[in-house]
């Protein structure tokens, strides 16, 4: 178990294979620390960098520019191996010839520990991990979630393991069993205290993990932050967006007559230390609310903005409603029981203490 922290890191493909000219950086200037035993999640769309900066961090990929220390101790330069980190990929890694007792004990035949105490070992394991009956089975009988349990029991079986990377363990996973795998590794982490980093596009399997999310895009941190600041509190419009299902809605706006905020031939009334504070921000302003703070009406009522609506798809529990104001689209999620349809017009009453306001893409704080 090891605090992790990344100081100035740089990485570019590009200069590692010898090009020198206007060289492209999947990764640039990420300094973060991980504490021990935490419980960490990198979320970003493909090509933001994640799977660069796990690779760092596991000793695959030595960085361009850079430190990569555990609990104060530079390893930048270390084999993943010499850094003790147990690491899960997309696509199970395992001995197919071997049964899951034979795969999960070889790292420890390797160190050269004693038989009784690779039996114990192995079998606390298993039991962590639930696959105590299959442990004399071939790997090859096994469905995928079993094994990449046994990939994660081989990663963790060593007493001296650092910490615990996964990069994309669902992929390849059904979808009926995935809630269960993911539900197991969070339960491994707790159990063993491991500091754990999980990498995903995937937002729900993100915050239903980690305790903190590491936000990335092009190769930069977006922000580090909890699930719940994730979504009250977005430090910027793409964190905005890309996190919520869905995503934040988020449309220019002026404020030029300092008494209202407009977006396209619509006015909405806000505190007067808001506009202020817009008044003295440069550059463009954006306005930023989620569709969870907008309730919908099908008759006209007090405070709402009236358009038409463009679309309305029944999630079921919910329904996400598609209002139409000139070329700006609102989502807004409304109770099933709400009779409307595409084409009628639609009351919005956005929820004035949930409105957020970004200056150039970042978040304006009015505190």
């Amino acid at each position: 178990m090891a605090t992790i922290e990344l100081r100035d890191i740089w990485h570019s493909y590009d200069l590692a294979a010898g090009k020198t000219e206007n060289p492209k950086y999947a990764v640039q200037d990420i300094n973060i620390t991980y504490e021990n035993g935490s419980a960490i999640a990198l979320l970003g769309p493909s090509g933001c960098g994640k799977t660069t900066l796990l690779e760092i961090i596991s000793g695959l990929r030595v960085p361009t520019r850079g430190q990569v220390l555990f609990d104060g101790e530079d390893v930048t330069q270390l084999t993943a191996r010499k850094r003790h980190i147990a690491q899960v990929f997309q696509f199970p890694v395992v001995y197919e010839s071997m049964s899951v007792y034979g795969n999960i004990a070889f790292p420890l035949q390797n160190d050269g520990m004693e038989r009784s105490q690779i039996s114990k070992r192995v079998h606390e394991v298993a039991e962590i991990l639930e696959i105590t009956n299959l442990l004399n089975l071939s790997v090859g009988r096994l469905t995928p979630a079993d094994k990449q349990k046994v990939s994660l029991g081989r990663g963790i079986v060593r007493p001296d393991t650092a910490a615990v990377l996964l990069d994309e363990p669902l992929t390849v996973i059904d979808p009926k069993a995935q809630w269960g795998l993911r539900r197991k590794l969070k339960q491994v982490q707790k159990e063993l205290n491991f500091t754990m980093i999980y990498v995903t596009h995937d937002q729900h399997e993100a915050l239903t993990f980690a305790e903190e999310v590491t936000v990335m895009d092009v190769g930069n941190i977006c922000q580090v932050a909890t699930p719940k600041v994730l979504h009250e509190e977005p430090e910027n419009t793409f964190v905005g967006f890309f996190i919520g299902s869905p995503g934040m809605n988020l449309f220019d706006i002026d404020v030029s007559d300092g008494k209202t905020v407009r977006f396209d031939g619509t006015s909405i009334s806000v505190p007067q230390d808001i506009t202020e504070k817009l008044l003295s921000a440069k550059g463009k302003l954006t306005l930023g609310i989620r569709p969870e703070y907008i309730k919908t009406f099908s008759s006209e009522e007090k405070d709402c903005i009236s358009g038409k609506v463009k679309l309305v798809e029944d999630n079921g529990a919910y329904q996400i409603v598609t209002t139409v104001f000139g070329d700006i689209n609102i989502k807004s999620r409304a109770e099933e029981s709400l009779k409307i349809k595409e084409g009628d017009t639609s009351w919005l009453q956005l929820q004035q203490d949930k409105l957020k306001f970004f200056n150039e893409g970042r978040r304006i704080d009015f505190n």
